[in-house]
C-alpha cells in the first residue's frame, strides 16, 4: 500500500525540540516532500518542503531559523527537526507529496495527492 507515515510527535516544553519522521512505503528519491500543520480551529498551513535530487528546500516564515528539513532516501525517511518550540507550534503535523508527479519533484508542491495520518505536537508554556 502506498503511504506516508509520520511519527515523533509528543509533548514538549517551551523552547524544546522534537524530530518528526515521515517514512514512505516507496522509494522517495524522486519526490519532493512537504510538511504541513493544522492547529485546532485554524486552517492547515505549510511548514516546509524539501525537493528531490538536491533541489531547493523552502520554509514558511514561521519555520525559518527554527525548523530544518532533511532526508535519508536510503531509509525512505524525511525528517523535520523542530527547535525553539513555542505553544504556537502546537498542531498536528502532516507530510505530503505529489505521488502522481513524474520526474524529480520540486518545491513548492502545487497539488499534494498523498498524505500521512499526522502526528501531534504539543508545546507547553
Amino acid at each position: 500500500q502506498t503511504k506516508l507515515v509520520e511519527s515523533g510527535g509528543g509533548l514538549v516544553q517551551f523552547g524544546g525540540s522534537l524530530r518528526l519522521s515521515c517514512v514512505a512505503s516507496f522509494g522517495p528519491d524522486y519526490y519532493a516532500i512537504a510538511w504541513f500543520r493544522q492547529a485546532p480551529g485554524k486552517e492547515r498551513e505549510a511548514v516546509g518542503c524539501i525537493s528531490a535530487n538536491d533541489g531547493p528546500t523552502e520554509y514558511a516564515d514561521s519555520a525559518k531559523g527554527r525548523f530544518t528539513l532533511s532526508r535519508d532516501d536510503a531509509k525512505n525517511t524525511i525528517y523535520l527537526h523542530l527547535n525553539h518550540l513555542t505553544p504556537e507550534d502546537t498542531a498536528v503535523y502532516y507530510c505530503a507529496t505529489e505521488f502522481l508527479f513524474t520526474g524529480y519533484g520540486r518545491c513548492p508542491l502545487s497539488n499534494p495527492d498523498l498524505w500521512g495520518q499526522g502526528t501531534q505536537v504539543t508545546v507547553s508554556s
